[in-house]
């Protein structure tokens, strides 16, 4: 025992991590892993090699992982079969077949999803359907009806003849930030944190860095999701982001992620670096190498898409106090904010150091959940750096009794 507790010891949080990004339950994931290890002590000795621990420990999770969406399948009354196990993978919202209507289908509430999957899957007709889930005719057409309607929203291309990215200004369009006295609103909001694509097929965006006082456009971003993706069994997309110098049009470099939406989060799951020609791929098992940069949340949950004022952060004018939480991301208010000469009703999203200590950005997002405005600031020590002398002319935000300093804006072609 003793000394299978040792070879567990070097992976354990790597299982756990694992497990618990495949599984949407905190409490499911605790049984399964108490299963995983139960099952590896027992079959210890079918290990050849103890250097592959690691590797035998994760198959064995996977397996585990994959008998509990059956079991959630089957109380679900969506059956797997007719569906091949190689097209199966699982998000934290449940299965995820690769294919895109099924990929939509699958993030619909349970009630919907059931009713589609009869109807068209199985093509039961609807008065079959009434006397399978013993149900009145009506109610079937009806949840029917609501059913299609969430597809359609839910579905993610957009009509032949979209609108194409515009290009952004050189200089900052002047704008203003007017604190409302209404009610901040709930907002569903997709975006990647720090990169405002929503990871969704289909999806395109082009951002750009404006350094302040000067407004200028230093760097813009082009990203878009270049298909599906998966990571250690967990279904995503990867998208490719192109980073340019603004005036001087030359390539500095191309990154590509794996992302994941859920209903309820969006989050990273890998990120790909040319480390000397060599594709070098870092996920959300790589613990340093991943989590300080791309990771936020407990398990790397990743940010919440459904937004409402918590109270972890509380601000009035340019004073903000925090509660005493390591991720502290927030509704602060409700702000009108206008910019290239329109008027947005937003809420702001503050984050206090969770990308890195002594970094605090305001993101104002309107009620379709996208960025208007994301402003950057900075401790006033941050980086070994004097910011309040090196903008002495910026705006301040005093955070928990420190002076941050208003560095950089961004904004996105979706407010051209």
């Amino acid at each position: 025992m003793e000394h299978f507790e040792q070879l567990l010891q070097s992976c354990r949080g790597a299982v756990e991590r694992y497990v618990h990004f495949r599984l949407p339950s905190h409490a499911d994931a605790e049984d399964v892993l108490q299963e995983i290890y139960l099952t590896a002590y027992q079959k210890l000795d079918q290990l050849r090699e103890e250097s592959a621990f690691k590797t035998w420990l994760l198959s064995i999770a996977r397996n585990a992982c994959n008998e509990c969406f059956r079991k959630q399948a089957k109380i679900m009354e969506v059956p797997l079969e007719g569906i091949p196990e190689s097209r199966l993978a699982y998000g934290r919202m449940g299965l995820t077949p690769e294919d895109t209507v099924e990929d939509v289908l699958e993030r619909l509430p349970n009630r919907e999803k059931q009713m589609l999957y009869l109807y068209y899957w199985q093509q039961m007709p609807q008065s079959d359907i009434a006397k399978q889930l013993k149900i009145p005719l009506g109610t079937v057409k009806s949840r029917l009806h609501t059913a299609r309607l969430k597809f359609k929203d839910q579905y993610p291309y957009h009509p032949k003849g979209a609108t194409r990215m515009k290009k952004l200004p050189a200089y900052m369009p002047e704008y203003t930030i007017e604190r409302s006295e209404k009610a901040p609103f709930h907002v569903k909001w997709e975006e990647l944190m720090g990169w405002f694509l929503v990871p969704r097929e289909g999806e395109k965006l082009t951002w750009g860095m404006y350094d302040q006082p000067e407004r200028t456009c230093n760097h813009v971003f082009d990203l878009k999701v270049t298909g599906k993706a998966m990571v250690h069994g967990i279904a995503g997309v990867e998208l490719t982001a192109r980073e340019a110098h603004y005036s001087e049009k030359v390539e500095v470099i191309d990154r590509v992620f794996v992302a994941q939406l859920t209903d309820t989060h969006c989050r990273y799951l890998a990120t790909i670096r040319n480390d000397n020609g060599v594709r070098n791929y870092i996920t959300f098992l790589d613990e340093e190498a991943f989590m300080p940069n791309w990771g936020f949340g407990e398990n790397n949950c990743g940010n919440e898409v459904n937004l409402s004022q918590k109270g972890d952060i509380h601000r009035e004018g340019t004073s903000v106090t925090t509660a005493d939480k390591v991720f502290l991301l927030d509704i602060v208010g409700r702000y009108t904010v206008t910019l290239n000469g329109k008027t947005y009703d937003t809420v702001c999203v503050m984050d206090v150091n969770t990308y890195n200590s002594g970094v605090v950005s305001e993101q104002f997002l309107d009620q379709n959940g996208r960025t208007i405005l994301w402003r950057r600031y900075n401790r006033h020590d941050w980086h070994g750096k004097d910011w309040t002398a090196l903008l002495p002319d910026n705006d301040r935000l005093t955070v928990n009794g420190e002076t941050y300093v208003h560095w950089y804006d961004c904004i996105t072609d979706y407010i051209l």
